[in-house]
C-alpha cells in the first residue's frame, strides 16, 4: 500500500517517526559535510513534502520542523567531532547487513559552531530514536564563562505523544517545536524518548 497515492494528489502524511528519519540525515550531512557541500530538499510544498496546502490554510507535517531548524541553525560555520557513548539497538535490522556492519546507537548526533549572533554559538542536534526510553547522559562542555557565570543553553525539542503521531488539516498540531532553557551547570541532560532535541549556547571564552 502506497502511503501517498497518486489518485489522491500524492499528499504523503508524515509522522514523528518520518521527522527523526530526516533529523537523523540531517545529522548525517552534518558529519558528512566535507563530502557534501550542499543537500536539498526536492519538494517542498505539497506532493510528498514537508508543508502542504488546503483550502483553509497551511499544514506545516512532522518532517517541517527538522528542516526548519536545521535551516535556520546549521547551515553555516564549522563541523564539530563529537564522541558518544549510549546504549546501541540491537534488534534486527533491514537490511540484515547492517548489524554488525554499522553502529545504531540510540542517540544520532552532530554539532556545529556558527558566529551568526557576533559570537561563537555551539548547535547540538540530537535524535533519541528510542521509541519508549528517556537517554539521559552528561554533556562534557566548559560552562562558565570569564566572569563565572554559568551560562543557559536554548533548548528546541521536536516530540509528540508516539512516533505515530501526525499533523493533519483541521487539527491541532501534535508534532511542533517545543522552546526551553537548560541550565548548562549541572552537565546532565535527558533526551526524551522518539525525540529531536537542538540545544544552542554560546561559545565560552
Amino acid at each position: 500500500m502506497f502511503r501517498a497515492p497518486g489518485e489522491q494528489g500524492a499528499e504523503e502524511k508524515y509522522t514523528l517517526s518520518d521527522a527523526l528519519a530526516v533529523a537523523v540525515w540531517l545529522n548525517v550531512f552534518i558529519r558528512q559535510a566535507k563530502h557534501v557541500g550542499m543537500a536539498n530538499i526536492a519538494q517542498s510544498v505539497n506532493v510528498i513534502s514537508p508543508l502542504t496546502t488546503h483550502r483553509e490554510g497551511l499544514v506545516r507535517q512532522t518532517t517541517w520542523w527538522p528542516l526548519l531548524l536545521f535551516s535556520r541553525y546549521m547551515r553555516r560555520g564549522k563541523v564539530l567531532a563529537v564522541n558518544l557513548r549510549c546504549g546501541v539497538y540491537e534488534g534486527s535490522t533491514k537490511p540484515g547487513w547492517i548489524r554488525g556492519t554499522v553502529d545504531t546507537p540510540w542517540l544520532d548526533v552532530s554539532a556545529t559552531v556558527d558566529d551568526e549572533e557576533g559570537e561563537g554559538m555551539v548547535n547540538l542536534a540530537v535524535v533519541n530514536i528510542h521509541p519508549e526510553k528517556d537517554i539521559k547522559t552528561k554533556l562534557d562542555v566548559s560552562v562558565a564563562d570569564a566572569s563565572g557565570v554559568e551560562p543557559k543553553a536554548k533548548v528546541y525539542t521536536v516530540t509528540g505523544e508516539s512516533v505515530s503521531s501526525t499533523n493533519a488539516e483541521g487539527s491541532t498540531e501534535e508534532v511542533c517545536i517545543q522552546e526551553s532553557v537548560w541550565d548548562m551547570g549541572c552537565g546532565w541532560y535527558t533526551f526524551p524518548k522518539h525525540s529531536f532535541t537542538l540545544l544552542r549556547w554560546r561559545v565560552v571564552e
